[in-house]
């Protein structure tokens, strides 16, 4: 399946979600939390900024899915990447979950942001919100980005501690056994995991715990082809 604009704005999204609503596994948000999640956002805006950019650190590094006008990269602290999320559907089945990234607590973060196209601010937020907020499992927050540009504020998504896909702690030979052998309506765990390490590889960034953890996952994978 591919996930572009024109699939989530055709509500494949929402499909996905709806289909892990009748599963049990999770409560969807309506659209009208939705809008009033982004309404919320945009009104926290910090005083004076009017571009707004979104900072990406997964799948919006190498997918971003809207209409953007320019690209930077740069780094966040207070948060660092981990796949602290639990799927059922996308990228996971219920019987084998797959894990996605979350910014969760402490540290740092290298990513990617992407200033929205000005002119069609309202319609392609709603394509970022109708991807990531889904569900509860993300708070959209305001954080700085550190870029050769100077300070940039920047929306991006928090890993909310409450929700209950919320995993943490999990051995790291959990982790890799979990992605290696996840898959769902939207791909492979694996996949998601190696398109991450490629933007990381094009910021710069050769060697860290993501590359580590493809290491383990590729083995993980070979062994289950034997």
């Amino acid at each position: 399946m591919v996930l572009n604009r024109d699939s989530i704005r055709n509500g494949i999204v929402q499909e996905i979600a709806e289909e892990g609503e009748r599963l049990g596994l999770i409560r969807r948000l309506s659209l009208e939390e939705r809008i009033a999640s982004r309404e919320k956002t945009l009104a926290a805006r910090p005083p004076g900024v009017n571009d707004v950019w979104v900072f990406g650190y997964g799948s919006l590094m190498w997918n971003p899915a809207f209409h953007h006008v320019d690209r930077l990269r740069g780094r966040i602290y207070g948060y660092h990447r981990a796949f602290c999320l639990k799927t059922f559907i996308g990228r996971g089945s219920p019987d084998k979950p797959g894990l996605v990234l979350g910014l969760d607590y402490g540290g740092s973060c290298q990513g990617i942001a992407f200033r929205v196209d000005p002119g069609n601010l309202e319609e392609e937020l709603d394509v970022v919100w109708s991807r990531e907020m889904v569900a509860d499992g993300y708070c959209p927050t305001w954080v700085t980005m550190h870029t050769e540009r100077g300070p940039v504020p920047a929306i991006t998504f928090v890993m909310n501690r409450t929700y209950e896909r919320y995993v943490k702690g999990l051995p790291q030979e959990t982790i890799a056994r979990m992605i290696a052998e996840a898959e769902g309506r939207i791909g492979r765990c694996a996949e998601y995991l190696e398109n991450t390490v490629q933007s990381l590889d094009e910021l710069g960034i050769a060697d860290g715990p993501m590359h580590r953890l493809l290491v383990q996952v590729r083995e993980l994978e070979h062994i289950g082809n034997d």
